[in-house]
């Protein structure tokens, strides 16, 4: 996914709000400020999205000192998405459909995101997604479960692209009911290498609980999002073998849209340029595949002279 206009004041508020968070003096918090904006004239909108705020987020490391700004977030928000647990794997298991509400429920968990929602309460959030009895807003061209369920089904091998910590233990939900499933069935989990926002890295997998049931995989690269030129040659090659590829978040799939590769997205909506690339409405939740149309994300606006890039 290209890069927009829209997208270049996001950049500057996830700057400014991870200087914040850093306790960075205002006088630092105003470099970091003028350093990125003598960068961000010198990047394409060609670049996706996760390109740009990687930039931004190395200088924000750089200039205030502060590896992980996130950190005390991403610990309150993997203690308190444990604590809830037991009430997500008794929704599964007293489901109809229990496939099919542990992926709900995996899409749900991509709310907690302070990348978009500076202010979020992981907490209320977390309350009202248990809380939530109808249906999630989703719409049939943009939720391709029987593509999913099918290509799961045919799958030995799965990678799974991790997003936010709190999320992560949505994941293990849904990877849980896949096992559940498939015993046999080898799932990768991978993680950043490096710190990036409030992304998921190995020790929020393993808090989780993840590694009961996949194993837990570095991506090589400290992007917020999966992009390949960054990523380490371990990774890329089960990236290219494994049977089925599930990617969650926003920024996996702006930064692997156009892949050749067959993957499913799993992800809510929640900024306007992701509207604009899938035709969703903020607050959808969609579970895209690309396999129907070889590799071009199968989105109704798309043009067919939109040729995928190869990775």
């Amino acid at each position: 996914m290209k890069t927009y206009l829209e997208c270049i004041p996001c950049f500057f508020r996830q700057a400014l709000d991870g200087a914040r968070k850093t306790g960075a003096a205002p006088k630092v918090q105003k470099k970091i400020m003028d350093e990125f904006a003598r960068i961000i004239p010198h990047v394409s909108l060609r670049s996706t999205p996760p390109e740009i705020a990687r930039l931004g987020y190395a200088l924000l490391r750089k200039l205030s000192r502060n590896p992980d700004p996130y950190k005390e977030i991403k610990q309150k928000s993997n203690r308190l998405a444990l604590a809830m647990h037991g009430k997500l794997r008794r929704k599964v298991s007293g489901s109809r459909n229990k496939l099919l509400t542990a992926v709900e429920l995996a899409i749900a968990g991509n709310i907690i995101d302070f990348g978009v929602k500076n202010n979020l309460d992981v907490d209320t959030e977390l309350r009202r997604i248990l809380a939530k009895e109808e249906r999630y807003a989703r719409r049939k061209d943009l939720f391709h479960y029987r593509e999913f369920k099918s290509a799961l089904q045919a799958a030995r091998t799965v990678l799974y692209l991790g997003d936010n910590a709190g999320e992560v233990v949505f994941d293990r939900v849904l990877i849980e009911e896949i096992k559940r499933r498939d015993p046999k069935k080898q799932i990768f989990f991978a993680v950043k290498e490096k710190p990036i926002i409030n992304d998921v890295l190995r020790e929020d997998a393993r808090e989780s609980g993840i590694d009961r049931y996949a194993t837990i995989i570095s991506n090589g690269s400290d992007a917020p999002g999966t992009i390949l030129r960054f990523c380490s040659s371990a990774f890329k090659r089960i990236y290219r073998k494994a049977d089925m590829v599930i990617s969650k978040g926003q920024g996996n799939f702006e930064s692997l849209s156009r892949a050749r590769r067959p993957i499913f997205f799993l992800f809510m909506v929640k900024c306007p340029v992701v509207e604009r690339e899938t035709g969703a409405k903020r607050g959808d939740i969609v579970l895209l595949s690309n396999q129907k149309t070889h590799g071009r994300i199968s989105i109704a606006h798309v043009s067919s002279k939109n040729t995928a890039k190869k990775v």
